[in-house]
């Protein structure tokens, strides 16, 4: 089976000790690629680096609305040039995160409205962060429509997953899916169209239950895999090829799989 892993720090820290080997674990376990998002300009250049080296690996380029103390005055422009220069498949990761209570909301606002003209421009979809959000950030982009993207980490209704969809939006489903306590996002992943669902880490964060309190890692993408084929009672290789060819579609990714089928190969 191969997994396409839509969200994951795998350029922080975390993992500077052993990238390699937990890049080797997840290859191991079926993960053909990995989309890496960036969260501040001061990031880009490491981000770029790990992902020029490795053909697996592709990168995403955005402001994060959680880090508003690490942006400065020209990053929206630098972000402009980067994606003209750089080639990120997505503008990501932005969004609103309104869940601290002196959360600068318009601030927030105005960074994701900019950078979702940005992506718009670019004809690029977007990696989107959305906490207690989700109707703010749906008036966003019927404001500036983009050609899609995905809602990492989703724990919206289905009404509201079904207005992303809707705007040309796949919902990313990792680790809390493999919590049987996250009984409401397992009624939600059991409910949506399978094209509107893709596999996600955003390791070193929001780790799988089988290791909770640990470090996350793209190496249990298949147990995402397996929680969702438990709630949805479906064949874990037929979604493994559904939610691989929904990443692949969404975010325009040339994997091995995609030259195999370009070259008439299976």
């Amino acid at each position: 089976m191969r997994l396409i892993d839509t969200h994951c720090h795998l350029d922080v820290a975390d993992f500077d000790a052993d990238r390699a080997e937990v890049l080797t674990a997840a290859r191991a376990a079926g993960v053909e690629a990995i989309v890496v998002p960036g969260i501040d300009a001061g990031g880009w250049d490491r981000l770029l680096g790990l992902c020029a080296g490795d053909e697996g690996l592709y990168p995403a380029l955005g402001l994060h609305p959680v880090y508003l103390e690490r942006h400065r005055d020209g990053d929206l422009a630098a972000l402009e040039r980067r994606l003209e220069t750089d080639t990120p498949v997505a503008v990501g990761e932005i969004g609103l995160d309104f869940h601290a209570k002196d959360a600068d909301r318009e601030r927030q606002l105005d960074l994701c409205r900019a950078q979702l003209a940005l992506a718009r421009d670019a004809r690029l979809p977007v990696l989107l962060h959305v906490r207690k959000a989700h109707e703010e950030m749906l008036r966003l982009l019927t404001e500036t429509p983009v050609i899609g993207g995905s809602a990492h980490a989703f724990n919206g209704s289905l009404q509201q997953a079904r207005r992303y969809i809707e705007h040309g939006f796949c919902l990313g489903f990792g680790g809390m899916l493999t919590f049987e306590r996250s009984t409401r996002l397992r009624r939600l992943a059991a409910e949506l169209p399978f094209e509107a669902i893709v596999l996600e880490t955003d390791a070193p964060d929001l780790t799988v239950a089988s290791h909770q309190y640990q470090r996350n890692s793209p190496a249990y993408l298949p147990e995402v895999l397996s929680a969702l084929a438990e709630v949805r009672q479906a064949a874990p290789a037929a979604l493994a090829a559904q939610t691989t060819a929904n990443a692949r579609r969404l975010l325009r990714l040339e994997t091995e799989e995609g030259r195999a089928d370009d070259l008439g190969g299976g």
